[in-house]
């Protein structure tokens, strides 16, 4: 029972970890972004906006969405 009550701690704190993930994911597409990627036209746009959303939905403390918009921007990235 202890063993239980235990997994299921640590299984809630990792969720909490990610939601507060979405900062330090927004850094580090910023820091690429500064670096002046090749990317084309349409994609830098695509990058922007998904980086813009995934800041809008952390603030609505939608961090699942967050985290999917700004992985997204970070795939296109290449990071």
């Amino acid at each position: 029972m202890r063993k239980l009550i235990v997994a299921a701690a640590l299984a809630a704190a990792s969720g909490l970890a990610l939601a507060h993930n979405c900062p330090n994911e927004m850094k580090a597409i910023d820091a690429k972004l500064a670096s002046n990627p090749m990317l084309s036209a349409a994609d830098m746009t695509r990058v922007k906006a998904l980086r813009a959303d995934g800041e809008a939905q952390h603030k609505a403390g939608k961090h699942d969405d967050s985290m999917k918009s700004l992985g997204e921007a970070k795939k296109l990235l290449g990071i």
